[in-house]
Parts: C-alpha cells; sequence; structure tokens
C-alpha cells in the first residue's frame, strides 16, 4: 500500500507515522520547519499510549512521490479548492482521497438517492470549484476523533483518542476502505468502517458548530463556554437546532446534547482549532462548520434562528480578521 500525506500536520503526521509503522509506504508532504524536522529526525509521536518515532519520506514536491492508492488529506477544507497542485501529481485511476476535516464535506450529496442527490453545497463547494480538484467519486468519507498537536517542528503530541472513522458516500462496504482500515489498525489506531459515516459526520460537527464559532467570538475555552451558563445555553441551543437540519436532510444520529456539552466539559481549558487559527492570524474554517449547515436549513426548510445570528457574528469576525490580518502584513 502507497500513502501520500498532503498537508503533514498534526493529524496528518500521525497517521502517516502510524501507517509507516504498519509498514505501509507512507510519504509525507509537508514545508517549513516541520518538513525539515520531519526530513532529518523523522516523525516523534508523544503519547500516553507510548511514545515512539517514525521515519517516512517527506518532501513538499508531490511529483517526487507520484502516483498512490491513498491520498490522506491533512488540508484545512478552506484550501481544498486550491490543492490541484499537491494533489493531482499523486492520482492514477483508481487513487482514493481521504479527507481528515469537520464539518460538511464536499461530497455530501454524492452517492446518495432521493431529492437533494447529487446536489452541491455551494458553501463548501463554491460553483464546483472543490469537485473539479477533488473528485467525489474518488473520496472516502473521514471523522478525525483522535486529539494531536504540533508541539515542536517533527513532533506530534497526541491528546486523545485514536478513532478515524472512514466510509463511502454511497453507503457501501468496499474493499478499499477495509485495506484502509486494517493498515491504520495494524499501525496502533482504530479505524472502522461505518455504513453511513454521516451518523458520525454530525455527531462530531454539533460540537464544532457550536464550541468553535462562539470561542473564537468570546476569547474562551471550551471550559469557559461551558462554565458559563448563558453560553452553555447557547451551545445547547445551537446544537439542537443542529440535529434539525440533520434529520431535515434524512440523518438522525444518536446523540445526547447535554451528554455532548458534559464531555467538552471535561475536556477543560481547551482552546478550539477555529480560536487556535484566529490568535495565529490564520484563515478561520468556518464555512464548512456552520455556513454549510445554514445553507441546508434553507435547503430544508429548518428553522435556525440560532446558527443564524451566530453566523452573522462569525462572518463579521472571520472578515475583520483577515482585514487586520492584511493589514499587518503590509505594514512597513
Amino acid at each position: 500500500m502507497k500513502v501520500a500525506v498532503v498537508g503533514a500536520g498534526a493529524i496528518g503526521a500521525y497517521a502517516g507515522a502510524a501507517l509507516h509503522r504498519a509498514g505501509a509506504e507512507v510519504h509525507l508532504i509537508a514545508r517549513g520547519p516541520h518538513l525539515a524536522a520531519m526530513r532529518r529526525d523523522g516523525v516523534r509521536v508523544l503519547s500516553p499510549r507510548g511514545d515512539f518515532t517514525a521515519r517516512p519520506a517527506a518532501t513538499d514536491d508531490p511529483s517526487e512521490v507520484g502516483p498512490v492508492d491513498y491520498v490522506f488529506l491533512g488540508l484545512k477544507a478552506n484550501s481544498y479548492a486550491v490543492s490541484g497542485p499537491l494533489v493531482h501529481p499523486l492520482l492514477h485511476d483508481r487513487t482514493a482521497l481521504i479527507a481528515a476535516q469537520n464539518g460538511i464535506p464536499w461530497w455530501y450529496f454524492h452517492g446518495l438517492s432521493g431529492p437533494h442527490a447529487g446536489r452541491r453545497i455551494d458553501s463548501v463547494d463554491p460553483a464546483g470549484t472543490v469537485s473539479a480538484t477533488l473528485p467525489p467519486e474518488r473520496a472516502i468519507g473521514c471523522v478525525v476523533y483522535a486529539a494531536t498537536e504540533i508541539e515542536a517542528p517533527g513532533v506530534v503530541r497526541h491528546l486523545e483518542g485514536t478513532r478515524v472513522s472512514i466510509g463511502e458516500p454511497d453507503r457501501t462496504v468496499s474493499q478499499r476502505c477495509h485495506d484502509f482500515s486494517e493498515a491504520m489498525a495494524a499501525g496502533g489506531l482504530k479505524c472502522p468502517v461505518e455504513p453511513d459515516l454521516r451518523n458520525d459526520i454530525w455527531i462530531k460537527l454539533i460540537g464544532n458548530i457550536s464550541f468553535n464559532p462562539i470561542s473564537a467570538l468570546a476569547r474562551a475555552t471550551m471550559g469557559q463556554i461551558c462554565r458559563h451558563p448563558d453560553t452553555r445555553a447557547l451551545v445547547g441551543s445551537m446544537m439542537r437546532e443542529t440535529l434539525g437540519v440533520a434529520a431535515a436532510v434524512g440523518c438522525r444520529p444518536e446523540i445526547s446534547v447535554e451528554r455532548r456539552i458534559a464531555g467538552a466539559e471535561r475536556v477543560g481549558d481547551h482552546k478550539t482549532s477555529t480560536l487556535q487559527d484566529l490568535e495565529k492570524g490564520k484563515p478561520l474554517e468556518l464555512d464548512v462548520l456552520l455556513a454549510a449547515v445554514v445553507e441546508l436549513a434553507d435547503l430544508a426548510g429548518a428553522p435556525v434562528p440560532t446558527l443564524r445570528a451566530v453566523h452573522a457574528l462569525a462572518g463579521l469576525l472571520a472578515t475583520t480578521s483577515s482585514a487586520t490580518t492584511a493589514t499587518a502584513g503590509s505594514a512597513p
């Protein structure tokens, strides 16, 4: 099995290291000091399950790698439309794309029957630019429950969880999913093949859609949001509205809002990825988390007043933070 990890950041390098440990031929595609460290010292994983070092190949040039069986995408979803130069040199006729993204994926209605079959979601696939770059028929869905972070260049801190669920958009259980699942398991990760991964997408999304934008707007950790009664209630409202949208488009994940909030509270004073991106001056990955669900609500006629209000505020934040970053970058 030959695997390329495009965007070998925290989760990409962690998955790549596990696959390499399982005996797969792995190529990590990254850049900057992180790439230099991985080339020199390999990927060092620090984990409560035991530390280890893996030494897969690492490069910034996918043309050096050539076609692979699987491309594991560790990029932010807002960069998918322009990822062609990184991805296309890695493709052959049967190459599968496994996108480790949060939120609603660009392939969401691919392979489904019913009134929305094949529909494009504009907020995550504007003018079809993502589908043109990453064809939906190549996609294997992926929901990551493992929490990792880059502690230093070439060093990945595994915080908790080892589950990386995958599944076909058309709800079949394919050989390509089975083979990838086996390789991940051999490397020490849980990788169940789900007959309908959309349930997992919504279960994880109800946390991301609420905590991520609120944390950025309030500059608050998950623990702080949960301990403040009004923001705790706001999270509950956003989660319930999100589950209503899921039901309206034909998906009914079994999840308790109260248990989901309690689980987030146990995580403690953790900064969401959106807050971390805001603090680093990076673009905010909110379209797949929030805009897409509002778009689906409009499509299905589901009422989402709280989501709309937070979407408006988060959209303004994204605009003003981008403008501030651009101004700072152009200052003498």
